[in-house]
């Protein structure tokens, strides 16, 4: 197969308009650091706390509908072993950002912080949170290799191109627009991603549906063509699996930088909340064009396709089933549409979690622990330069190795078994807890996924749990919700360790602490950013 130089031509256009668009976004961005009377760098993190609410909305729904939920929709429908049922995705981030408006919003921006580690900076003071920034830093580089990765393998099936190059010119472009403009280019850039998935996946149904070797996918639901039903079905051993996976998608995305960002870039509380239950109905919408797909796959005799036999699942390429249908079952044209939509679903994440993360190096590692007197020009240039590091680590990871799954297991499990507790009892039991039981809590939830083990990462399955199934390999297959307990425990040990502590204290038999004292001490090591007024009056 020789290359497919017109659709590479068709993706450097996409790229070039995206580019462009992140371009003059940071200009308009520049524009408003002149009329910012505040700090500078709030413009680059959180768009000067004013960004318009249609590209509020945008920006939230693009941050969420990334490579991984089109290409997961898509791949959970056409694999035989799970089927529509496990397709948990669309409702559970829907019910993600629902949660978030309904109880996040309000918490975050009450006391006006920038990213999500000034609170736990307030509460624990800077050396507990910089200890509980590490998971969220490595789950924020850990997705971006995750969904450029995706984009390689999905790149390299269509275009006939290495991975790796399709994996570095897309973290190229998305570094260098996320660093001339901040959050500005990230959220106008995601207008035009948004767009190009909208219009992208939902012109290529109806060529996927109309293929001539697809069988009727109403009746490939709940018949065995040509294999077995794509509606799926929930065995009873297999309900503690389902409720973790949905409990991990529907509450874990409330640990994400990226999630708060959007939050805090809005003028009001009312237009966040907006933010959120807009983006909960839109992300549900835009995720139905890769069931569909995922649906036609399953429907089809592929050995009347180019494609030929064995089929997808049986070559084990499941994962990129979404693009193997846009390439085998739509017209040229149309599959390089959708190729551009699927582009733009990455891109739109990727830029997203590199600026999370540099943002919280900037302000939380940098600005309040490193060098407290750092002026706003120094904490952009370091925000900058962390986008361009996190980006470089992120592609690199992606480029090293080609399981997708690997990045999204360990990304996902460390933000929900070790950050929801975190998260939890910092906004809603604050006057419970205290730095003790958050360094147990800590502690406690590393020790427990460390010992429930993960063969992709060589962990050894050392702790037994009820209802596991030992394969063939030795390794254990785990049916109970082992991530929901250990986030729920963790809590708990949180609240049980804090107040431990808070009586022996009392009893003298522990230094003396209060959460009163505690949270007044931390307040004063969280140094004011310097805003543009402070920094002039000093050099003049």
């Amino acid at each position: 197969m020789a290359v497919n130089w017109l659709g590479l031509l068709s993706m450097a256009v996409f790229y070039a308009i995206v580019l462009g668009t992140g371009i003059w976004a940071s200009r308009k961005a520049k524009h408003e650091e002149k009329k910012c009377t505040g700090n500078r760098s709030e413009v680059v993190m959180v768009g000067g706390r004013n960004l318009n609410i249609w590209i509020s909305i945008f920006t939230m729904t693009a941050t969420w509908v990334a490579g991984g939920y089109v290409l997961g929709n898509a791949e959970v429908v056409y694999n035989p072993t799970k089927g529509l049922v496990w397709a948990i995705g669309p409702i559970a981030f829907s019910l993600n950002l629902l949660f978030g408006g309904l109880f996040f919003v309000k918490p975050i921006r009450a006391k006006n912080y920038v990213t999500l580690m000034d609170p736990f900076q307030e509460k624990y003071g800077n050396t507990i949170a910089a200890v509980l920034f590490i998971p969220a830093l490595l789950a924020d580089i850990l997705w971006v290799a995750c969904i450029l990765s995706a984009l390689g393998g999905t790149v390299s099936i269509v275009m006939d191109i290495h991975s790796s190059l399709a994996v570095a010119i897309s973290a190229a472009v998305a570094i260098i627009y996320t660093l001339m403009g901040g959050m500005y280019s990230v959220a106008y850039t995601d207008v035009i991603q948004l767009c190009f998935v909208f219009v992208g996946l939902w012109l290529c149904v109806p060529f996927i549906l109309t293929s001539p070797s697809s069988a009727n996918v109403t009746v490939a639901a709940v018949t065995k063509l040509y294999q077995d039903p794509w509606i799926g079905k929930l065995e009873l051993e297999n309900a503690g699996r389902w409720i973790d996976d949905f409990l991990l998608l529907s509450i874990g995305g409330l640990c994400y930088q990226a999630f708060y960002q959007r939050v805090l870039s809005t003028a009001t509380d009312a237009q966040a909340k907006i933010t959120c239950y807009a983006g909960a109905v839109l992300c549900p919408i835009l995720g139905i064009p890769s069931l569909i797909i995922g649906a036609v796959a399953a429907s089809t005799n592929w050995n009347q396709t180019t494609f030929g036999t064995p089929s997808p699942y049986e070559q084990g390429k499941a994962g990129m089933i979404l693009p193997i249908a846009l390439q085998h079952l739509c017209p040229f044209y149309v599959s390089l549409i959708g190729m551009g939509a699927l582009a733009a679903a990455v891109m739109s994440s990727a830029d997203s979690a590199l600026l999370s993360a540099a943002s919280q190096l900037g302000r939380n590692i940098f600005k309040n622990i490193i060098y407290k007197q750092a002026s706003e020009k120094t904490i952009v240039v370091v925000v900058k330069v962390s986008i361009f590091l996190c980006g470089l680590i992120g592609a690199g990871m992606a480029m090293t190795t080609t399981s997708v799954s690997l990045f999204w297991i360990v990304s996902a499990d460390v933000l929900y078994s070790m950050l929801t507790p975190q998260v939890t009892c910092t906004f809603f039991l604050s006057q419970w807890v205290n730095h003790y039981g958050a360094c147990s809590g800590f502690v406690l939830a590393l020790v427990l996924r460390a010992l429930v083990g993960e063969p992709q990462l060589g962990l050894p399955d050392v702790l037994p749990l009820p209802w596991d199934k030992i394969q063939e390999d030795g390794h254990r297959f785990r049916l109970f919700p082992f991530r929901t307990a250990i986030m729920l425990i963790t809590t708990g040990t949180i609240v049980l360790v804090s107040r431990l502590a808070l009586w022996l204290s009392e009893k003298k038999l522990l230094k003396r602490i209060s959460d009163a004292q505690t949270d007044a001490n931390n307040i004063e090591n969280m140094v004011p950013l310097q805003t543009d007024v402070k920094e002039n009056e000093r050099l003049n």
